[in-house]
């Protein structure tokens, strides 16, 4: 495989992160501001991503923002926000065209930089506010996604599983924020906060794609102008709980029963055993080939879904399942079953094997898109860990046996959530 070469240049403020790859007929840049998970600044941050996409101090609102993308010939433009351990962060993405392949065109690249810039630093305001109008749709298209949460019962099971598992941490934060904090938000108040971000936030840029590297980190650098500064990231707070699982069962007029699982793995992304981690995850509830599914869904026909997955910046482990109400003591008996087989060593040589291939393939597979390439390195800021992708494969490949059951051994499970129909009784 073609190794991913990654250079990080540390320039006024920023850290630059170039990657050379002729693989892509793209250029990919992507700036990510991380900032400590917190009740009081969430909103704020939930509703940025929304405002900025709708236009900027050039092209005032999304259709002008659109047609100069359009321009640029199809260059496209997404942000987000997204929780990731004990740390927030807003990415803005923006895949254009290499000029390399563009006959008798020089600019695209030095225009792309300059609106991508533009949309960060720049933003349609009305003097010392962002524009009003805007400010209020997109106050109303978040009401609409937090309520959304609660309509989408997996989702919500989700989110009140972390409540309980993580309360009093910042993990607890809803990652959409709180209709309380918005309904008190103003045009000017967000745009004040968003003015510290931009300040205070740590700054990685990523650069993926066939580029002169001299020039390009001299054309982003001279575009954004961050000031030093240093920005206090929440440790990773990896919590112990030996006590016996606190058990929440939740009742709504529903018809399928959600029952939410939450371990502690007591293992974060940096520590030496995380590959171990990864492979005990994909036989144990990762893919279609697990002994979740297996078990829970298809031998047993338990649940319409059954499936786990890690927060490895947080340490831990979540198992999803729908059933029907009146399943729950088996469903979770049968999953807590399959816990105790990881933890025994009862999976064979083949499962490991296999499982190994599938995460490599999977790897493999995000290391073909130039998104997927950011997203696996910044793993290594987030976790602070100097881990390339081709290392990582490595370690999967050499994952023994002993060492998931080792890594096994230290998951606790920590909070068991159901919501359920309002007829059907469980013991509580």
């Amino acid at each position: 495989m073609n190794a991913i070469e990654e250079k990080l240049i540390r320039q006024s403020g920023l850290n630059v992160h170039t990657v050379q790859s002729k693989k892509f007929k793209t250029i990919n840049i992507v700036a990510k501001f991380r900032a400590p998970l917190s009740r009081e600044t969430i909103t704020n941050r939930a509703i940025l991503p929304y405002i900025l996409r709708q236009g900027t101090k050039s092209y005032p609102n999304e259709q002008a923002l659109q047609l100069k993308l359009d321009q640029l010939y199809g260059a496209v433009l997404s942000i987000d926000g997204a929780k990731k351990g004990d740390n927030h962060i807003i990415s803005f993405r923006l895949e254009v065209a290499n000029e390399n392949y563009i006959s008798n065109e020089s600019t695209v690249i030095d225009e792309a930089i300059t609106l991508l810039h533009e949309v960060i630093f720049h933003p349609h305001i009305d003097e010392d506010a962002f524009n009003t109008k805007t400010f209020n749709r997109e106050k109303e298209t978040l009401k609409q996604k937090i309520n959304a949460v609660i309509d989408d019962k997996m989702a919500y099971a989700n989110m009140r599983l972390i409540d309980e598992m993580c309360s009093g941490e910042p993990y607890e934060t809803h990652v959409h924020g709180y209709k309380d904090e918005l309904e008190k938000m103003t045009a000017q108040n967000v745009y004040e906060y968003y003015k510290s971000m931009l300040q205070e936030d740590q700054l990685d840029i990523y650069i993926v794609g066939d580029f002169d590297e001299d020039l390009m980190v001299d054309k982003i650098t001279s575009a954004i102008d961050k000031n030093e500064n240093i920005q206090v990231i929440n440790e990773q707070e990896i919590v112990n709980n030996p006590s016996p699982a606190n058990e929440v069962i939740e009742r709504q007029n529903i018809q399928q029963a959600k029952l939410h699982l939450g371990y502690r793995t007591n293992c974060v992304y940096k520590d030496n055993d995380y590959p171990a981690l990864q492979v005990f995850n994909g036989i144990f509830g990762g893919f279609p080939s697990s002994k979740l599914f297996i078990n829970v869904r298809e031998k047993n026909s338990l649940a319409y879904y059954a499936a786990s997955r890690l927060e490895s910046h947080k340490g831990l482990l979540l198992v999803f399942s729908g059933i029907a109400a009146s399943d729950y003591e088996q469903a979770r008996e049968i999953i807590e079953l399959q816990m105790n087989a990881m933890k025994n060593g009862d999976f064979t040589d083949d499962e490991l094997a296999e499982t190994k291939d599938l995460i490599e393939n999977q790897l493999l597979e995000t290391l073909d898109n130039p998104q997927g390439i950011v997203e696996l390195l910044y793993q290594q800021v987030l976790g602070d860990k100097k881990m390339t992708p081709d290392q990582l494969i490595e370690k999967i490949r050499n994952v023994t046996k002993e060492d998931v059951i080792q890594v096994a051994t230290r998951i606790q499970e920590d909070t068991i959530y159901l919501l359920t129909s309002e007829e059907e009784q469980t013991h509580e």
